[in-house]
């Protein structure tokens, strides 16, 4: 099965908290043993007692908190593609089907057809982009029929918005 795909924000912002907290959890354990920690609490106290709010590093630390917001903020609000489609509503039900599947199904459909020695598949938000490839020399009728096969098998499939099929026939040869 196929994980899903992480967003560069939530990656970056996962790492940096796995690299504060294992900088702690070392300090913590060093203490318990009665080593000198790695980060010292009270260095760290007195430094951060010791700076003024206008001085530089403060203004670069917030600075940075402020990009990082306003990118997590942007990654949450701004929509991505949807990982589920949903499916022609039915009385009480809410279903859908997962985007990889629907492009593998109609993948396959469109590889199945006579002729059809390859078959690549976008699935946009509007449209599926079928590519085909063929080692026929003449190519009539090819697109249509690859066009009705990868239609009728998302008329079976219902979804609630069906996109419209573009077919594509390059030759082999």
């Amino acid at each position: 099965m196929r994980r899903p795909r992480r967003s560069v924000p939530a990656v970056v912002t996962a790492l940096v908290l796995l690299a504060a907290c294992a900088l702690v959890v070392t300090a913590l354990v060093q203490r318990l043993l009665g080593e000198q920690p790695l980060l010292s609490y009270d260095a760290v106290a007195a430094r951060v007692h010791n700076t003024a709010w206008n001085e530089l590093p403060v203004l670069v630390g917030g600075g940075a908190a402020v990009l990082a917001g306003v990118v997590l903020l942007a990654a949450a609000v701004l929509r991505g593609r949807p990982v589920v489609l949903p499916l022609a509503p039915a009385p009480g039900f809410d279903t859908g089907t997962t985007r990889h599947g629907l492009r593998t199904s109609l993948r396959a459909t469109a590889a199945q057809v006579d002729g059809v020695a390859a078959a690549g598949l976008k699935l946009g938000r509007r449209t599926v982009k079928v590519r085909v490839k063929t080692n026929r020399t003449n190519t009539e009728g090819l697109a249509d029929a690859v066009r009705s096969a990868v239609q009728g098998r998302l008329d079976g499939i219902e979804l609630a918005r069906p996109p419209k099929v573009r077919v594509r026939v390059r030759s082999a040869r």
